[in-house]
């Protein structure tokens, strides 16, 4: 068998144990002295990036989830767009925290009845508490909670709105002017309040009638916790003010009039003047007819005949607003000073301070020189009796005699004033 390898044979075919040891030389590199181990480095770090990547993630999220809570706190903090126009709500005796919120969550006052707990407690800390105070409240649907919490914290007592009756106003128009202004006040209740007995500083020996008259028209700051009847006490109470101060007993009395018909006078007098300066000249007719009357109890009684009165007692009968005032006057009833002589049972209205002011100072009557004097038989004995309108801004024009009130009575009408 030769021992050479043939050169020509197929790798194949050559047993690899005939072949012969090769003695390739040394590589320096092949020393496994010098031989180290390669780290994996991708694989040795891969865990910690997956925790950095982790750890990421879940901190967007907590932002996202924070956001979301943030956004969603908000939107129960402060509804998107205004808040709704004012509406009453009333706390009752009692009354949490808790069901507080839950009924202002249900009328529509706050977003969330938690949100609004859980502000409250906030402001008011731990050492604190919100103190409830049952009375009526104005809210605004959909205002911020601070707002609800602020407006809530002013106790009813504290929080008012002001009214204004003017000159002139009855009883029953006072009453729908209370109807019309608050939501705790009713007309109803008002016109009640006006039949309940009061101490009243100036009234008929055998008591009022009603409290026409008795009630002073002015501006009043109503508090959401005051009654009608407080209301009325009040306005009763600035009337007998406003009457000390014009020295109502004193020159009343010189005027032979109890202060009661004092109000009386000054009612007609604040419903017939229109114009300041006409005020103290009806005052003087109305006295003059007066004491005509009492002085002359055997004669014809000089009677008021102030329109105003008659259509008083109408409204008080119910007689239809558009009855002719000729019939209206034809119609017995205890303001019909056509029928009456006097004064009517009653004030006809809320008398204002210048007109209590007119009723006790009446203007003097004409001078002899005055154009309405000057024709009388005895000029120094001219009277203010008679007066009817003459412009269309409401003054009067006065006389002494009927025959000059009956000519001046042709001029009102051919100007279309009456």
């Amino acid at each position: 068998m030769t021992t050479d390898l043939d050169p020509l044979l197929p790798e194949a075919e050559v047993d690899a144990a005939d072949r012969p040891a090769i003695d390739w030389p040394t590589d320096p590199w092949d020393n496994s002295d010098r031989t180290g181990t390669v780290e994996r480095l991708r694989r040795q770090t891969r865990p910690l990036k997956w925790a950095v990547y982790s750890v990421l993630c879940l901190s967007i999220v907590a932002i996202m989830i924070a956001g979301a809570v943030g956004w969603w706190y908000l939107q129960r903090l402060n509804p998107p767009g205004d808040p709704g126009p004012v509406e009453g709500f009333t706390v009752a005796e009692g009354e949490t925290l808790e069901s507080l919120s839950e009924r202002l969550e249900d009328e529509g006052f706050v977003e969330d009845a938690g949100v609004f707990v859980q502000y409250v407690e906030n402001k008011v800390g731990d050492d604190d508490e919100f103190e409830i105070v049952p009375g009526f409240y104005e809210l605004r649907p959909g205002d911020h909670v601070g707002n609800v919490m602020g407006r809530l914290g002013v106790p009813p007592a504290q929080t008012s709105r002001s009214v204004t009756f003017p000159e002139g106003f009855t009883l029953a128009q006072m009453a729908r002017r209370v109807g019309t202004e608050f939501e705790t006040l009713s007309a109803d209740g008002f016109t009640a309040a006006t039949q309940d007995e009061y101490i009243l500083p100036w009234e008929p020996p055998g008591g009022a009638a009603s409290l026409e008259g008795l009630l002073f028209p002015d501006t009043y700051d109503v508090s959401n916790a005051d009654s009608e009847g407080q209301l009325v006490q009040r306005m009763i109470d600035i009337m007998q003010r406003v009457g000390n101060q014009e020295d109502i007993v004193t020159k009343g009395a010189a005027l032979g009039r109890t202060p009661y018909e004092i109000l009386i006078i000054a009612s007609m007098i604040e419903k017939e003047a229109k114009v300041p300066e006409d005020r103290a000249r009806i005052s003087r007719v109305i006295h003059n007819r007066l004491f005509v009357t009492q002085s002359n109890p055997d004669e014809e009684p000089f009677r008021l005949q102030i329109d105003a009165a008659v259509l008083y007692g109408r409204n008080q009968l119910g007689i239809d607003p558009d009855t002719p005032f000729s019939e209206v006057r034809q119609m017995p009833s205890d303001w019909n000073t056509y029928l009456l002589p006097g004064l009517p049972k009653t004030p006809i209205a809320s008398p204002g301070r210048a007109s209590i002011e007119a009723a006790l100072n009446p203007a003097p009557n004409p001078a002899p020189g005055d154009p309405i004097c000057r024709d009388l038989p005895q000029p120094d004995q001219c009277f203010y009796f008679f007066y009817v309108l003459a412009d269309e801004d409401g003054s009067h024009v006065f006389a002494a005699t009927g025959e000059q009130h009956e000519a001046n009575v042709q001029v009102a009408r051919q100007a279309g004033l009456l």
